[in-house]
């Protein structure tokens, strides 16, 4: 084999070397492409879903802290009755007079 040869099949297994790894490097590019998209569809759903469960939390928290108001409210309201009842069935001879007098002073 003359020199020339031996330096065009040189360049012949350059030129096939390099074209093995580009087809390579277009493959593992493809292959990162695609686990990029798969990544980017999973933390879209992630960001949903979770943006969901907060919204949930968000709204049972919020009836939770109604109904605990509510109860709360009740409580207080039959307390207040209890405690006007009591109040009103205490009137005693100087309260009256109070009273009396009170109402005889506009006259």
């Amino acid at each position: 084999m003359s020199t020339a040869e031996k330096y065009v099949h040189s360049l012949k297994q350059i030129k096939e070397a390099e074209d093995r790894i580009k087809s390579q490097i277009e493959e593992h590019k493809k292959k990162v492409s695609e686990e990029f998209r798969n990544f980017e569809i999973y933390v879209t759903k992630t960001i949903a879903e979770t943006r969901a469960s907060g919204e949930k939390l968000v709204e049972s928290s919020t009836e939770q802290s109604r109904k605990k108001a509510s109860a709360e409210t009740e409580k207080i309201i039959s307390e207040a009755e209890a405690k006007s009842k009591t109040v009103s069935a205490r009137v005693d001879a100087q309260t009256v007079q109070e009273i009396i007098g009170n109402l005889l002073k506009e006259v």
